[in-house]
């Protein structure tokens, strides 16, 4: 009995801080749904170096590994690579950059490592398990957000009556709303012919940030300060989150097979 108040106990302050440290990214659904899309994507070559670093381990469950160190401050350099703060009129090439890097360095940075024949496997593979994560966060567009509102994360609004902020109705609560796994979530995305994956491929890292900039300029127009956001503006936007994680992991089965 005392046994099981320890635990319950536990569990009254693990929960909290676990919940909270999920406000700032793709939620853990999301970045696995980018994983399990990138998979069908992989050139038989690339299959095997990912599977061979990774210690067989997927994509997917390799895909929050970035967010996970986030509670080890001996990971601290990498925080500002999860995101990039862009003017709603700037582009990526004219914007003022973060010193200490942001979400396009840092996928540079990765793929550096990555094809650096002196590097050691579990350098590899440390930073594989970084850009997996980074390709996914570039799809998020509050992740090309403001500075002043921290992407989105000061955009206070309600979802479905609780507190919220605009980051995190886009990162996790219209996908966990919408109640699916990640694996049904990848098995349903949208059939695509192999002319659309290819022209969803084309362009570099910057390009893509700029796209995805276009789409955050969307996102901070679709609600006002302390909206309740509910079922309408699921039925409005989800249909956007959902491809955009298609395009991630589309866009990340290229980036893999380039590098192997």
């Amino acid at each position: 009995m005392k046994l099981l108040y320890t635990y319950l106990l536990a569990a009254l302050f693990i929960l909290p801080l676990q919940s909270h440290a999920l406000d700032d990214f793709w939620g853990a659904t999301g970045h696995r749904v980018v994983g399990k899309i990138a998979d069908d994507y992989l050139c038989g070559k690339a299959k095997r170096e990912v599977k061979r670093l990774l210690k067989r381990k997927s994509l997917a469950f390799v895909s929050t590994f970035a967010d996970e160190i986030k509670s080890d401050k001996r990971y601290n350099e990498f925080y500002t690579w999860h995101y990039i703060n862009m003017s709603m009129d700037e582009n990526y090439e004219d914007s003022k950059k973060n010193t200490k890097g942001d979400l396009a360095s840092g996928i540079a940075y990765c793929k550096k490592i990555i094809v650096d024949n002196n590097a050691s496997d579990d350098d590899k593979a440390f930073y594989l398990k970084l850009l997996i994560h980074l390709i996914g966060d570039l799809h998020q567009p509050m992740h090309v957000g403001l500075q002043e509102d921290k992407g989105g994360n000061d955009f206070k609004v309600q979802w479905f009556y609780k507190d919220s902020n605009l980051h995190r109705v886009w990162d996790s609560e219209m996908i966990e709303n919408f109640n699916m796994s990640y694996n049904e979530l990848a098995e349903n995305a949208d059939v695509l012919s192999k002319q659309q994956v290819k022209m969803i491929q084309e362009g570099s890292v910057i390009d893509w940030v700029n796209e995805t900039h276009q789409l955050t300029k969307k996102v901070y127009a679709s609600a006002k300060p302390d909206e309740n956001l509910r079922y309408r503006y699921s039925y409005n936007h989800f249909k956007t989150v959902r491809s955009q994680l298609q395009i991630a992991g589309i866009r990340l089965a290229k980036v893999l097979n380039d590098l192997f």
